[in-house]
């Protein structure tokens, strides 16, 4: 994983790009690139890159160009199958220079066109520059593991892993957050792709390629979801017995980690919670690691979130060389800023920061990849959203149905407040929409709806700015013609899929936590093959009656001790608002909620805010046990907003040239030195 930039030029008036600009955009992602950076810029386009070296140490330098030089390429991330595209790709003629996938990146786009990107198994983020057709290509990986942003700004285009790249490329790009940004965030707990946080800049969607040639700009998605459709119940790509698809689930699991053990010049570490994903993918990837394994492990002060027990007992079953970290509300609060940073985008949970920390662990320990476990839920069906789903649709088939509700009380045994503990109040909560079972995203209803509570904090102009959005129409108009033939399950996925998976998961507390200490996270459960399977299962596989992630339960009992496998799911969670209503509380929340700092912003109201601190510090005060729901969401919100108000648009984000350039090809100096 590195870091990617770059400007365009689109008309025919603009400017080159400077050299001075590319050099502070690759200098503010020196975090994701600290072994080397390089740079290439002609009379149209600039292109810079900040390198984590993890394949072909030794020559993989970019940007990195075909045997004509007429091709040129940045690229963050990692495609696993590089070594047979690249045999393919000899086959047809084609030479290489080095054993880097980059180089394997620019030939398969030489000798396919955008149609390469259908044949990488991988996680990108890529940048093409085709000299000759006077095009730029810019893609982004099936789920979105690796982030890229674009914005136009007075004739340039600008593209980044990173907002605060395009930020240090020319200090005139407006700054501002954007109020459907805003309205998404609170809605889904993050934007939704191409919506973007700032004003002006959008992401690149997931499994897309995006095209600037000639004046014209085009989107093309190369990969969808495919999942069954109603009618067929026992799902279009695998049939046959249960015990078939535990054998096809682990085949493709153990060829994913085995691609992300072995296509590595440096040693692989993992990840280990505890829970069922993790102690899989550690287990897998200690069959590849020979002599050494590094597993690394979250702990918690507050014995709630803490799952110590289990992650030991998994180290101890591989014989890993096991690591922890305990953090405290104390920690979280301290560290909250320098996330936030790096998240470049609001949270309402703070469960991004403890990870922050262990990926700083990670580095110190001299590992730069580590396995994870993200994507498992997703992909089969594991979220305690899918068996509410399917109780609620029950529940819905008859409405006045009292045993029927009372299955709820079967979700969220792990919370200390959970929302089914209160049998009335939980049938009010979840009963909202209950009679229309079958309209498009009636599982994620009852969420979206708690998000939306904060908008209530709104400032009187955001709310002007977002009265007439509604992120969930959006959202669900642009769902694929067959969402509809769909089973329930599947939509249900798909959704969670578009919203928290690539906006949430994979970024706030993915890849920016790990790339903050320049270390690439790796994901099996992401692999496309591994994808397409689970997407081709019947929902029994995934969801059996009340049993999530089913097949995948089968697939790890005889890896891993029947103590992680049998026991309750247990989701990753933090410490939240508590950590900064105490009296310890570092003195920036004063500062970031202060009734000055709150009306600069303007996008919350001082008062609204206020009271929400009042009644977080006194619940604290009385000690009566964890804030509610919305409390927690509501601070976090309000507090992570305000830090990135105060960092990205009253601030500017710091960039540094650092290392020196090991590529620097620049035509236009050339051009100057002979004229």
């Amino acid at each position: 994983m590195c870091g990617i930039a770059g400007i365009v030029a689109l008309g025919a008036n603009a400017a080159m790009p400077s050299r001075e600009s590319l050099l502070r955009m690759v200098g503010a992602l020196a975090h994701r690139g600290p072994d080397e950076r390089g740079l290439y810029r002609d009379e149209r386009v600039g292109l810079a890159h900040a390198r984590l070296s993890i394949i072909d140490i030794a020559s993989g330098q970019q940007p990195l160009a075909d045997t004509t030089a007429s091709t040129w390429v940045v690229f963050n991330g990692e495609i696993f199958n590089y070594v047979e595209l690249r045999e393919k790709l000899l086959s047809l003629g084609y030479s290489f220079h080095t054993r880097s996938d980059t180089e394997v990146v620019v030939q398969a786009y030489r000798a396919w066109g955008e149609a390469a990107f259908e044949r990488m198994n991988g996680q990108w983020a890529v940048a093409i520059w085709d000299r000759a057709a006077d095009r730029l290509v810019l893609s982004r990986d099936r789920t979105g593991i690796c982030p890229l942003h674009v914005c136009e700004h007075q004739g340039h285009l600008y593209f980044a892993s990173e907002v605060k790249a395009i930020f240090a490329a020319n200090p005139a790009i407006p700054r501002a957050l954007d109020p459907s940004g805003m309205d998404q965030t609170f809605t889904f707990w993050t934007v939704v792709p191409p919506q973007g946080v700032f004003r002006g800049i959008r992401e690149i969607e997931p499994g897309h390629v995006r095209t600037y040639a000639r004046g014209a700009v085009r989107d093309r998605a190369f990969w969808r979801p495919c999942y069954p459709y109603r009618s067929d119940r026992h799902g279009r790509q695998l049939s046959g017995s249960a015990e078939d698809a535990v054998a096809a689930v682990r085949d493709a699991l153990e060829s994913a980690t085995a691609l992300r053990m072995v296509r590595s010049d440096v040693p692989v570490g993992s990840y280990l919670s505890g829970g069922l994903d993790s102690s899989l993918v550690a287990a897998l990837g200690r069959r590849f690691a020979g002599k050494r394994f590094q597993t690394f492990s979250l702990r918690f002060a507050d014995t709630e979130y803490d799952e110590t027990y289990f992650q030991r007992l998994m180290a101890r079953a591989i014989e890993s060389e096991h690591h922890e970290l305990v953090v405290s509300r104390q920690d979280i609060a301290k560290t909250l800023p320098k996330a936030i940073y790096h998240t470049e985008r609001p949270i309402l949970r703070t469960a991004p920061v403890p990870l922050f920390l262990l990926s700083k662990l990670v580095r110190e320990r001299g590992i730069k990849v580590v396995l994870t476990g993200e994507g498992a839920d997703e992909m089969f069906a594991g979220y305690d959203l899918f068996r509410e789903g399917k109780i609620r649709r029950f529940w819905g088939r008859q409405p006045g149905s009292r045993w029927r509700a009372r299955l709820l009380e079967r979700l969220y045994p792990y919370l200390s407040r959970s929302p089914v503990h209160q049998r009335a109040m939980a049938q009010k909560f979840f009963g909202h929409g209950i009679s229309a079972p079958d309209a498009p995203g009636f599982a994620h209803h009852p969420r979206w709806r708690s998000t939306s509570a904060i908008k209530r904090l709104f400032s009187r102009d955001m709310r002007a700015a977002t009265e007439r959005l509604d992120p969930v129409s959006e959202l669900l108009d642009r769902v694929p013609p067959e969402f509809a033939r769909w089973t329930p399950l599947a939509q249900d996925q798909y959704l969670e899929i578009q919203t928290l998976l690539s906006g949430y998961l994979l970024s706030s507390q993915g890849d920016r936590m790990l790339m903050a200490h320049s270390v690439e996270g790796r994901f099996p459960f992401l692999d496309h093959n591994v994808v397409e399977l689970a997407n081709s299962l019947p929902d029994a596989s995934k969801l059996h009656l009340l049993d999530e992630k089913h097949v995948l339960k089968r697939v790890t009992a005889p890896l891993v001790p029947s103590e992680i496998v049998t026991r309750k799911k247990q989701a990753y969670r933090a410490p939240n608002a508590l950590c900064f209503v105490d009296q310890d509380a570092p003195a920036y929340v004063d500062e970031a909620l202060s009734d000055t700092s709150v009306k600069a912003a303007n996008i919350f109201d001082p008062a609204s805010v206020e009271r929400l601190r009042r009644k977080c510090r006194t619940q604290a005060e009385t000690g009566d046990g964890d804030l509610s729901n919305f409390d927690n969401m509501a601070l976090i919100g309000v507090l992570s907003t305000q830090l990135l108000f105060e960092q990205f648009v009253v601030s500017r984000p710091q960039s540094t040239h650092g290392l020196k350039l090991r590529v620097d090809v620049d035509r236009q100096q050339t051009a100057e030195a002979y004229s």
